[in-house]
């Protein structure tokens, strides 16, 4: 339990939000849960609402200082809150990145003018954010990035083009990360924006994926202004608050997070556990054979390994245990898990997942099948978040960079894309 945090204080607000759910929230649709209501949110005007229905009833930003509009509770207030929140409508689309990553980073980094202009905002339901960070040519290299922010007096003139930015096309603002000196090294020339994102000089293309959402963009910058009022941190020092914002990436990703609230049901993490691999044995007439048991076993077992793992670390890092880049190891777990989750429900469901009629669960994993692989890119590939915990948790050598402390445009590297297609 957090330190100062009573059981009866605990206990009370439990009671508080338990009422007021019952209330005021409208309950999961029978079969449905928050995952697919916000998948088929598509312009998040149904988060918006229940955003904004939270921030009324005092149950916004539990874990966000009172300040900027949250109620600056703890943890374990917020954990309460969610786990009480399970059966009802719950605004899961605000939580990452927007309430997680990027308010998180605000308030790690922002000015008061900025907090105070956004973050209210954010928790009202009046704001949705994307992070800006990954480039076309860039891979897993951020640092390696192209984007140019060149000054001109009070603004800076933004040229280049961003990709995989996850719901951009209906976001409000980014935070965006690009190269304002190219005579530093790569990690030294780097500074961070506050971004509006639907201006005539922006242009925001959605990716189809195989799954035929089109929940990725790509974003084209051309010749954009952004005020110097609109810097995160300072000029030339953005791959600071570029880690601290992976940082609560992996926190997100993890499932330790301390600003995302109402779980989507069904998902792991501190709330629960997860029931669908036990729903999908039911359907299909599969919960008594004794193979199916311990395929759902060993997902139960996986989850609860997921939910004490994510509490010890993040216990560990706010205590001074662990360092902050510890938390690579439950996002690591996360994406790990959340792979053989599938491969145990695609198991279980059989030849269904190849061809399915209406309702019929196997169609849900199916299509979650197909986009397995994202969490094992999220907050960083899996392979990174391997190097971040062999090399600043462990203490191991760092692997060999030819073009470390070296000037970025001494370094060859790919051009900013220049034709859209």
């Amino acid at each position: 339990m957090d330190d100062q945090t009573t059981a009866e204080d605990i206990d009370s607000f439990r009671l508080l939000a338990r009422q007021w759910l019952a209330e005021v929230m409208p309950l999961l649709p029978e079969g449905r849960n928050n995952a697919q209501l916000a998948a088929e949110d598509e312009m998040g005007e149904r988060a918006r609402r229940l955003q904004g229905l939270l921030f009324e009833g005092g149950f916004a930003g539990i874990c966000f200082p009172t300040e900027y509009g949250g109620r600056g509770l703890t943890r374990a207030h917020q954990r309460a809150f969610t786990e009480e929140s399970l059966p009802y409508q719950m605004p899961t689309l605000f939580n990452v990145p927007t309430l997680s990553i990027l308010a998180a980073t605000l308030l790690d980094f922002g000015t008061e003018e900025q907090k105070k202009r956004h973050i209210p905002a954010i928790l009202r339901g009046e704001e949705l954010w994307v992070q800006f960070l990954s480039e076309p040519s860039g891979g897993s290299d951020l640092a390696g990035l192209v984007t140019r922010a060149t000054r001109d007096g009070d603004i800076f003139v933004l040229n280049g083009s961003k990709i995989w930015s996850s719901g951009a096309f209906r976001s409000d603002y980014a935070m965006c990360l690009a190269r304002t000196d190219g005579s530093l090294p790569k990690h030294q020339g780097l500074t961070m924006f506050i971004l509006k994102i639907h201006q005539p000089s922006i242009e925001v293309q959605r990716i189809t994926m195989v799954n035929e959402l089109a929940e990725f963009c790509q974003e084209f910058f051309d010749d954009v202004e952004v005020p110097v009022a609109d810097v995160v941190g300072e000029i030339n020092d953005g791959w600071t608050v570029a880690s601290r914002l992976l940082y609560h990436e992996r926190e997100a990703v993890g499932g330790g997070s301390p600003y995302a609230s109402g779980l989507p049901a069904g998902e792991a993490g501190h709330a629960g556990l997860r029931s669908d691999l036990i729903n999908l044995a039911r359907s299909t007439g599969q919960n008594e054979d004794p193979i199916v048991r311990q395929l759902v076993a060993e997902g139960r077992v996986n989850d609860r390994v997921g939910q004490q793992l994510t509490a010890r670390v993040t216990a560990g890092i706010r205590t001074g245990a662990f360092p902050a880049p510890a938390g690579a190891i439950p996002r690591l777990f996360s994406s790990t898990n959340t792979e053989r989750h599938l491969d145990i429900a695609l198991e279980i469901a059989g030849p269904a997942t190849g061809a399915w009629d209406g309702d019929d669960p196997a169609g849900l994993f199916a299509n979650l099948y197909l986009a397995r692989q994202n969490g094992s890119l999220g907050g960083g590939s899996n392979e990174m978040a391997r190097n971040i915990i062999s090399e600043r948790v462990l203490g191991m050598p760092r692997e060999f960079a030819a073009d470390r402390d070296k000037p970025f445009d001494q370094v060859r590297h790919n051009p900013s894309p220049q034709h859209r297609s």
